[in-house]
């Protein structure tokens, strides 16, 4: 006999505990299953612990130019364990507060256990089989284990594998040069690795503008990294310790002693009995959601990684709000509402927002530009941090801001400046005649806008 609920959620990602919450709180019996870890990719293994490590990496980085600030600390020695004991403690907070919230939660019910559709309104967990005429999938995604021969015989890593990391690889060779293999390569190398990024593309985080790329390519080269673009792999092979990678197209090979396949994600749907449920998939397994993230069934709505429409955390924490919207409040909110926005965390970091310049160009639109290198930034020249440019666009008819790209110092929260005027459909003379405050980096946004020249 079925376990009556008014919804079940499965996953606990970004999405799925905060739903339950405002579920639960509408008066719903609400069922949340989790098969693994509580709080998702993020909280286990993507944003939390890598910007905790991160930080460590940062913190060693700036102690080894103690030379530069005008002081003296001696040799900088890296203890693994304590750096990963440090991430694992804010972890472990993290996910448990996601746990013990979950399951104190009145009107909640917590089943562990891998949830599969036995129909569009049962899913089975375990022994236990629940009903409910409303359901949730907030399964999230892993990383993409490539077709490379010799990679099934051969030990690798992957993003949560890294996790697991207390020791420092002499020779960390990573696949991909996207956002989370230069985050990887940078803080392993200032813990002390030695690091080579094999990209296939022709240059590293190829969806951003060729600038942004070269720039970010020239700070990882000058931190001591290898970085290998345009190149195929042929086959993988060796033990822990020491492992090849054979080149296609370029000769010789690369032998490191661990290797890092960081070449992108794919959704957590294979498993989950969805052909029962009648849920449409697309051709790389995402499942098919409208623009309030229903799916091809009625009653059935996914959120966060699995759906294709974000990658991120806050597009996942914002799926929840867009359909706790729709069925609480009478508040037609839709994805299309949302705004591209992201980080990558290098050092310094890369922020983005709406359109790059690629994607400017090639909308046909007349459309303005600014740029200003971050020599020219005050603020980042006192902090010793000078590397990297801030580019906007702005269309040329309208006055409004298409999108950004800011390569430096704190510019993962400068982005949210330009963010907001973007939301508030703002002409961009309202944030040029703004008076920002001196010396941040923020400043130099106006100064910016009132320097904007014709896109040719």
């Amino acid at each position: 006999m079925a376990n009556r609920f008014d919804a079940i959620i499965i996953g606990t990602g970004q999405s799925g505990p905060s739903l339950a919450g405002r579920l639960a709180g509408a008066g719903m019996k609400v069922a949340i299953v989790e098969r693994k870890l509580f709080g998702g990719t993020c909280v286990n293994n993507g944003c939390i612990p890598t910007k905790s490590l991160v930080a460590s990496a940062k913190a060693i980085h700036t102690a080894r130019r103690a030379a530069d600030f005008g002081f003296s600390t001696g040799p900088v020695t890296v203890d693994m364990k304590r750096v990963k004991a440090r991430k694992d403690g804010i972890v472990a907070q993290s996910s448990g507060g996601v746990e013990s919230w979950l399951r104190g939660m009145k009107n909640g019910t917590v089943y562990r256990g891998h949830a599969r559709f036995e129909s569009s309104r049962t899913v089975r967990v375990g022994d236990d089989v629940l009903e409910a005429d409303k359901i949730f999938i907030n399964v999230g995604a892993r990383a993409t284990v490539p077709s490379i021969p010799g990679l099934d015989r051969t030990p690798y890593l992957t993003n949560s594998g890294m996790m697991g990391v207390d020791f420092l690889p002499v020779h960390l060779l990573i696949l991909g040069g996207s956002y989370i293999g230069l985050e990887f390569g940078q803080m392993y190398r200032r813990f002390g690795s030695q690091v080579t990024i094999i990209e296939r593309s022709d240059r590293v985080i190829a969806r951003e503008d060729a600038d942004i790329s070269d720039a970010i390519r020239r700070i990882l080269e000058e931190e001591g990294i290898q970085v290998l673009t345009g190149v195929e792999i042929a086959e993988v092979t060796g033990q822990e310790g020491e492992i090849t990678v054979k080149l296609k197209n370029k000769p010789g090979a690369i032998t490191g002693s661990h290797l890092l396949v960081a070449v992108g994600r794919v959704p957590n749907t294979d498993d989950l009995g969805l052909e029962k449920a009648g849920a449409t998939l697309d051709k790389k397994g995402y499942i098919a959601v409208d623009d309030q993230l229903r799916t091809s069934v009625p009653g059935i709505w996914a959120m966060g990684d699995c759906n294709g429409k974000g990658a991120f955390t806050h597009t996942s924490y914002n799926d929840f709000e867009i359909v706790a919207a729709n069925l609480l409040d009478n508040d037609p909110r839709r994805v299309s509402d949302r705004i591209l926005a992201y980080n990558l965390y290098i050092d310094p970091p890369l922020g983005r927002a709406g359109m790059n310049e690629t994607e400017a160009r090639k909308s046909g639109r007349k459309a303005l530009i600014g740029t200003r290198p971050m020599t020219k930034v005050s603020r980042a020249v006192e902090k010793g941090e000078s590397k990297g440019f801030m580019k906007v666009l702005v269309d040329a008819e309208s006055k409004l801001i298409l999108g950004a790209s800011l390569l430096g110092v704190e510019c993962d929260e400068v982005i949210h400046s330009i963010l907001d005027l973007m939301y508030a459909k703002a002409p961009y003379t309202v944030m040029q005649r703004a008076v920002h405050i001196h010396p941040t980096v923020s400043e130099l946004v106006p100064t910016m806008l009132g320097e904007l020249k014709p896109l040719e």
